[in-house]
């Protein structure tokens, strides 16, 4: 299997319900350095898994709607904790989607999977693997 994998980051601001969080029950901030892995068992017609600068910029237009929000205050996470595992989930199928429409070219519809690792810190992070349809 090969795979590249390409870095970027967002800070975000959120609070958890739940006993189970503490503190993290209030609203606090985070910063996520963000690796998204794109995988394939055989290289594509160009000799690559995919165009490290397509990938590159996908992550960052797919990061820059979550970068500086209270996710707290997004409709779309409304009742949800935004737990890094979550949003490793939400990061992985929006790649999904764009490498299914075609954003990350087309040879990149070859690609077997997708994996993401949101990095809250040195000692934690949470990873999301995903599936793509052949």
């Amino acid at each position: 299997m090969f795979a590249i994998t390409v870095r970027d980051h967002i800070m975000i601001a959120h609070s958890f319900q739940g006993e189970v969080f503490g503190p993290a029950q209030r609203l606090h901030g985070a910063t996520f350095v963000v690796d998204a892995t794109f995988r394939r068992a055989e290289l594509d017609p160009d000799g690559i898994v995919v165009d490290i600068g397509l990938a590159t910029r996908e992550l960052g237009e797919v990061l820059g709607a979550l970068n500086y929000r209270n996710l707290d205050d997004e409709p779309e996470f409304a009742g949800v904790n935004t737990s890094t595992e979550f949003l490793a989930k939400v990061v992985a199928d929006r790649l999904a989607d764009r490498v299914n429409a075609g954003a990350l070219g087309e040879h990149a519809r070859g690609l077997s999977g997708i994996a993401v690792t949101l990095r809250e810190s040195h000692v934690a992070w949470a990873t999301y693997e995903r599936d793509l349809a052949p």
